[in-house]
């Protein structure tokens, strides 16, 4: 594990091997953070957050308490996440926090705000600027304000084009997905 002279990391926290804790972090009491994970300028980790391995979390983002994000998740520079609906200066709300569930290999855009108590799933991807309000399938592309479906995205981050029976096959791999009843699962191998 690295971490800069510029960052705090409170007592409690546990980090895993491998990651890299940049210029100016503030790691809170109660944090995990996951093996191979880089942590860019000014992020701020709340505490009990749990992050897992191999996350990459770029310049100016806070994760507050609430907030899982689980293996290998990207968060583009200066996301936002909340975890209370109603927030208000003069009113305690820490015990309302709002779980926000961010799956394995997903991809939040720079600048996008993803309102608590949602899961975004597998593979997602969220437009630089979005809005999230509601669930995001695996595998959704959603962007705008509020953030709205406008595709699917393979595992390798590339537009998913169906055809007329369903399928599609990733640009950059080759592998094949298929749509069915409105979620997309990448084709495994054949169990002869």
């Amino acid at each position: 594990m690295f971490a800069h002279p510029t960052a705090v990391i409170d007592q409690g926290c546990k980090i895993g091997a491998g990651t890299k804790i940049w210029h100016f972090c503030h790691l809170m009491t109660g944090c995990e953070v996951g093996e191979n994970c880089i942590l860019g300028q000014n992020v701020m980790i709340g505490s009990k957050v749990v992050i897992g391995n191999g996350v990459k979390i770029q310049n100016n983002v806070s994760v507050y308490e609430g907030v899982v994000l689980e293996d290998e998740v990207f968060v583009g520079p200066s996301a936002v996440f909340t975890n209370v609906i109603n927030p208000r200066s003069a009113i305690e709300r820490k015990h309302e926090f709002k779980k926000t569930i961010v799956k394995k290999g997903a991809t939040i855009g720079a600048n996008a705000t993803i309102v608590c108590g949602v899961i975004i799933g597998a593979y997602a991807f969220i437009g630089a600027g979005a809005v999230v309000t509601k669930n995001v399938p695996d595998y959704a592309l959603v962007t705008g304000s509020p953030a709205r479906q406008t595709g699917w995205m393979s595992e390798y981050g590339q537009k998913l084009l169906f055809n007329n029976e369903n399928e599609a096959v990733c640009s950059e791999t080759g592998e094949k997905y298929f749509l069915l009843k409105g979620m997309v699962k990448k084709k495994g191998p054949l169990i002869i």
